[in-house]
């Protein structure tokens, strides 16, 4: 029996000017281009700690 893997939807709500480049990385590895941008991801531990690291900027929900 396959399992469904979950998603979650993320959208960038804050500014990237003036952050480090670790958290520019970040916001870019999960697709996010702009600012009010939305993307759907996987629920994988990489992805979750890319979210955990640069929350302050997201808002993000599972899907």
């Amino acid at each position: 029996m396959a399992k469904t893997s979950k998603k979650i939807r993320v959208t960038l709500v804050r500014s990237l000017y003036g952050r480090g480049k670790t958290h520019l990385a970040c916001v870019r590895g999960l697709g996010l281009r702009r600012m009010h941008h939305t993307v759907e991801v996987e629920n994988t531990p990489a992805v979750r700690g890319m979210i955990n690291k640069v929350s302050y900027l997201l808002s993000y929900e599972e899907i």
